[in-house]
């Protein structure tokens, strides 16, 4: 199949097809006697493939790593990886909890600055940004 017809096939756009040649991701396919370039299914599902792991929270360079390990290696880590990753997105929903908890905090205190909140009780730590205490640095 074509570029254009792997690229619907699989939801992503040509020049994405394109990026994922160069990266390595996509092994550079077969060209017609036209020059055109030639994907066979395994294009689909490879890019499949890639897309469900960047779903779950994998980078592209994790994405092609743990390709390239399964490649080499007949029992890769993905197992291990998962685990990391799962502590990775723990880790961030902790901090985006603790950012929301914050935020409704600096809404019902009603602060309106962050230089000069005149709300009772504020939230926010207090600082002059037009001075620093001790002069320049």
């Amino acid at each position: 199949m074509r570029s254009g017809e792997l690229a619907a096939a699989a939801g992503v756009n040509v020049q994405t097809l394109r990026y994922y040649e160069r990266r390595g991701l996509l092994p550079e396919p077969r060209r017609s006697s036209g020059g055109y370039r030639d994907y066979d299914d395994d294009a689909v599902a490879l890019l499949r493939v890639v897309k469900a792991a960047q779903r779950l929270g994998f980078t592209l360079d994790e994405v092609a790593d743990l390709l390239d390990t399964g490649r080499r290696h007949p029992t890769p880590d993905l197992q291990a990886r998962a685990r990391a990753k799962l502590a990775e997105v723990d880790q961030r929903m902790a901090d985006l909890a603790r950012i929301r908890e914050d935020l409704v905090r600096v809404l019902d205190a009603r602060c309106d600055s962050l230089t000069h909140c005149t709300c009772p009780e504020c939230p926010l730590p207090f600082v002059s940004l037009g001075t620093v205490a001790g002069g320049p640095a």
